[in-house]
Formats: structure tokens, sequence, C-alpha cells
């Protein structure tokens, strides 16, 4: 059965090489080893760059779109009847029709490049609310493949060079001749000796084995800037994978992982907090000093009268605001919630005042019960408990 590629990389038949490529860096940066370890992981990796390789390749997403399967090793499809099914592409269909017989009539497509660009990364950075408002460079270490520094992305020993595959004789490729009722019909698969390239490395060097890159650990520097949140990614160009036979690097991308705040929470760019006040001061009014996130103390002014829950918006006092094209265009507000503190103990004195203070307002006033007898304000409910 052919396997669907498509629907390995969850994208329509008929869609466009941007949209498969963007569909593949999805899924490569969510099951990457270095992400993911898991094997379910590792087994997906695989099949969705399978998937890329084939659907990429103009001549093989031919062969998947007659019903054949081009990474099968024998070019035969799971076309259940379909007399094109098996043919290596196009090229293999009109050979059959125009009667190439004896293997002569078959058209190669030529070796496939030993060099291959290599996978994104993917790391995630630990910041402050702070980091995220001022932005920060830090230097992270990340375990990705680079070029094997012994044989320079060759693969080969130190000395020796590549051979032509005496298998396929450098085509890449090797090709047979099958009867059907077509008459002679030549198909082509990848040399399994070479396994596509067209060549060999009889001797590969001895530290990357012939792959041309090896792991090692480095550190690189991540310069975050301000205005970033939590899950944003920051990419750094060619810090990736280096892909095999020294091919050019994908890359880096680093995702921002914003650590809670014990006084402001962050909502978009708007930062919002809590600040108590003594209701002396919420019914006198006052200037009084607040700390900001980044541009240190502010004055304050409370209304006199000011009343619990009430909010007051410091503009341009919150994130910076983070355009997608990485560039700083003012920042946001920060909104101060007012929680009033009413004094839990009182002494004589206090007590006193208080008091007086209820009487000079008039605020002594009986509350209506739910049946509808009345009963005395609670500043006489005071002075009898006194009594």
């Amino acid at each position: 059965m052919a396997r669907d590629y498509y629907g390995i990389l969850g994208v329509a038949k008929n869609a466009s090489d941007q949209e498969i490529k963007r569909a593949y860096r999805k899924l490569a940066r969510e099951l990457h080893p270095d992400v993911n370890p898991s094997e379910d992981a590792q087994h997906r990796f695989g099949e969705v760059t399978t998937a890329y390789e084939v659907l990429s390749d103009p001549q093989k997403r031919k062969i998947v779109d007659l019903g054949g399967d081009p990474m099968d090793g024998g070019g035969r499809g799971g076309g259940g009847g379909d007399p094109f099914a098996g043919f290596g592409g196009l090229g293999d269909i009109m050979d059959a029709f125009f009667g190439a017989a004896g293997g002569g009539g078959g058209r190669g497509r030529g070796p496939r490049s030993r060099v291959q660009p290599g996978s994104d990364a993917l790391i995630r950075l630990g910041l402050t609310l702070e980091e995220c408002a001022t932005g920060v460079d830090r230097e992270i270490t990340v375990d990705t493949a680079i070029v094997c520094d012994l044989c320079r992305g060759a693969g080969t020993a130190e000395g020796t060079s590549t051979k032509t595959c005496d298998t396929c004789g450098g085509a890449g490729e090797v090709q047979s001749v099958q009867r059907s009722f077509l008459g002679q019909v030549v198909t082509a698969r990848p040399c399994p000796v070479c396994r596509g390239f067209g060549e060999v490395i009889p001797d590969p060097c001895r530290q990357c084995g012939g792959d041309g890159r090896i792991r090692s650990r480095r550190g690189v520097t991540a310069k975050i800037p301000p205005g970033v949140g939590d899950g944003m990614r920051i990419r750094l160009s060619g810090q990736g994978e280096v892909g095999p036979g020294g091919g050019p690097a994908g890359d880096l991308y680093v995702e921002i992982d914003e650590a809670p705040h014990e006084v402001f929470v962050r909502e978009g760019n708007d930062l919002h907090c809590n600040f108590r006040i003594p209701m002396t001061t919420a019914a006198l009014g006052a200037t009084v000093p607040i700390a900001t996130l980044v541009d240190g103390d502010y004055e304050l002014d409370i209304e006199p009268g000011t009343q619990p829950n009430t909010e007051l918006v410091l503009t341009g006092k919150g994130m910076p605001r983070l355009r997608s094209s990485g560039r700083v265009d003012g920042r946001g507000d920060l909104h101060v919630h007012i929680d009033v503190v009413v004094p839990t103990k009182l002494d004589e004195a206090q007590r006193d005042l208080l008091v007086d203070l209820a009487q000079q307002r008039g605020e002594e006033v009986p509350t209506l019960a739910a049946n509808g007898s009345k009963h005395g304000g609670l500043f006489s409910k005071l002075r009898a408990k006194n009594r």
C-alpha cells in the first residue's frame, strides 16, 4: 500500500511547494529528537522527513500523484490494478507507450547531492518579567550537529576521496526491465549501494563516519529584544543543525518561558498591579510613590474620596510594544487597582475618633432589616456595649 505522504505532512494534494515546506518545518520543530526524545516522536520525525523528501522532489511527487510510492525500493505503489502504478515517473510511462526496450530507453534523473540542508533546532529560555521588558543578551548552550572539523564535511578520511559507484556507474539509480500488457517497461530506483548519491566513500572519516558532521555542545549569544513574551520565538539564522555532508545549517529558535512576577500581572503589553492604601489616605487624598517595573518610583496622585477597586491607568508605563518586524513601537499601560485597607484593630482613642466622626457626618442611620424592623446603627451598638 502506497504511503499517504500528503497526510503525513497534513497538507492537501494540491498544496504548493511553500505550503509543503512550512508544514514540514512546523512538524520538524515539534518532533526533533532534541526537543522530543520519545520513541514515537523519533519515528514520526523520520516519517515527516521522508514525506518532505518525496513531496519536495518533482519527480517523486509525480509518482505519488500517480498512485505509486517512490520510497518502497521497487517503485511499485499500491494502486490496486492501476496500470501506471509502479512506474518510476512520467518519463517511464512515456517510455512504455513509445516502446522503450532492453533498458536503453529509460531516462536517468542523475544522482542526488550528498550535501543536504540541515534541520531547525529549538531551545527554551527562561526569563524574568524585567528581562522581557528591557531585553537581554543571554549566552545559551546548544547541542547540535556541526561540520566535522577533521574532514570539513567531505566525509572522507584524510588524503582520500569519494569514488564513483561501480553498481550504478555514478547515475545514482539502477534500472530494471519488466514485462507488462504495455510491453517492456523500464523502471528505475535509487541505487542500493550508494543510496542514490552516485558515489561511495571507500575510507570514511574516522570522526564522523562519512556523514560530514558531528554533534557538539557550543555557546551561542541570543539577543532578546525588549517586549518579548511567554511562548514567543526568536529566530537565530544559521545556528541550527548542520546538514548531511556539511550542508547549510538550519535556524535555531529560542522560545521564551516568562516567569510569573510577584507584583505585576501581564496582559499583552499592559501590566496590572494591586496597590494598598489606608482608608485615611483614600478619604483625604495624597501623592504617594509607587514602584513601576522599569522606570523606578512614580508619584501617584490619590484623589480625595477614592473608593475601593478604583482603577488608575498610568499611560506608557507597561511593556514595550514589540512589532513583528522586531522594532519596538511605544509601550503599553500600567493599571493600578486601588485596595483600601480598613483597620482591624483600634485603640480606645482611635475608636472614639471614629465614633465622633460618624456622629458629625450623621452616619448613625438605623438599618432596615429584612422583616421591616429597625435596629440601632453600628456606632449606637458600640456605645451601648461600652456603657
